[in-house]
């Protein structure tokens, strides 16, 4: 294992900052509400309606590393899988109707050239080399990023590739503050998608075991597994997408979602939730991960299948006490983010959308 990280970042010069406002509508959500905050000027990027949602590729600031994001349109679907399905697992249901609301997903698996400027404070640095005036959205991202996460004990990447290739072995309270950082770098409010919107995006109106049909052999198409990956993840994006344009939906890296994991979550404790369904995580394991990875066998990629969080995720980590924000076992899970076309409100946000007990001082320890 390496010892050290070696990071090249290209980064352009002479962003342009802006700042738009726009007003959202109220109809979607009775909880949230219309705002007007400054947003880092992106084109495409900003929507009222559903009719008027755009692919964008959203901004790193001082970097070149730019994050693609896909609409998603609302819409109801059948969560969970059929007892007739192949290979399905008891807790794939009952299957129950739940609605979602519009938004934006990130169209491949969030990379380590996005993660790394994170976790290595690299636009910080070059802010400082070049003696960059800091704008109002790195101060505000700052909150997140500096001395966050604690330097790694060894090259997280596993010699598996760094470049164009996903980001790896964070727990979900890092994927988390990753996307509160982002979202302050640039305006837009952006989290983790919760388990319905993720199986919901995965399907892209499909009712098949697969996005693509119900014969596994169609795979090689479309995902990566432990038959056709060279042991190891591959770079984002080279498989074909699904019908809403998101490619590695099936396999590459498993990705975090929001909810705690219940496996009895769809026939007892969230039966009566069908609208924005999120199981609040009030324990620190089990958490859901979603569509399985490159070390995984094809059946255990389905559009339904669950998997979730475990203690020996940690099981190598020299750390004590152990650290907060690496899962070194977990080579086989990363994440995609979301942005709701409404952003929600700042009470919804606490009591709903970013919740997560036990607390984790970020700022603290490991």
């Amino acid at each position: 294992m390496k010892h050290s990280l070696q990071i090249q970042l290209v980064f352009a010069i002479g962003i342009t900052l802006a700042s738009t406002f726009i007003l959202t509508p109220k109809s979607l959500s009775e909880t949230a509400i219309a705002t007007a905050a400054p947003k880092l000027s992106v084109p495409d990027s900003e929507a009222s309606t559903e009719s008027e949602m755009k692919r964008y590729s959203d901004i790193i600031q001082h970097t070149k590393v730019t994050i693609d994001m896909t609409p998603i349109p609302g819409g109801k679907f059948l969560m969970g899988s059929p007892e007739s399905e192949e290979d399905r697992n008891d807790d794939e249901g009952p299957q129950r109707h739940v609605t979602i609301e519009p938004f934006w997903m990130s169209t491949c698996e969030i990379s380590w050239d996005a993660f790394e400027i994170w976790m290595f404070d690299m636009d910080v640095q070059r802010r400082t080399l070049k003696k960059i005036e800091a704008t109002e959205f790195d101060l505000a991202a700052d909150e997140y990023q500096i001395s966050q996460p604690t330097p790694p004990y060894t090259d997280m990447t596993f010699d598996m590739g760094q470049e164009g290739y996903p980001a790896i072995c964070m727990t979900q309270l890092a994927a988390r503050v990753f996307c509160q950082w982002l979202s302050a770098k640039t305006g837009r409010y952006y989290r983790l998608p919760t388990e319905a919107e993720w199986e919901y995006a995965c399907r892209a109106g499909s009712t098949t075991a697969y996005h693509f049909g119900d014969d596994p052999d169609e795979i090689e198409e479309y995902g990566w597994h432990e038959d056709n990956s060279l042991y190891q993840y591959q770079q984002v994006g080279q498989k074909k997408p699904n019908a809403w344009g998101l490619h590695d939906m099936h396999g590459n890296v498993a990705e975090w979602v929001l909810d705690a994991y219940l496996e009895d979550y769809y026939g007892n404790a969230g039966k009566n939730e069908t609208i924005s369904p999120l199981a609040i995580p009030m324990k620190l394991y089990p958490r859901v991960v979603r569509g399985g990875s490159w070390d995984q066998p094809v059946e255990e990629l389905r559009s339904a299948a669950r998997a979730y969080s475990e203690p020996h995720w940690k099981d190598q980590d020299p750390q004590i006490p152990r650290s907060i924000w690496y899962h070194t076992d977990a080579l086989y899970v990363g994440f995609r983010i979301v942005r709701p076309l409404l952003e929600p409100s700042e009470e919804d946000k606490a009591n709903k959308w970013d919740k997560s007990e036990p607390f984790q001082d970020r700022k603290g320890g490991r």
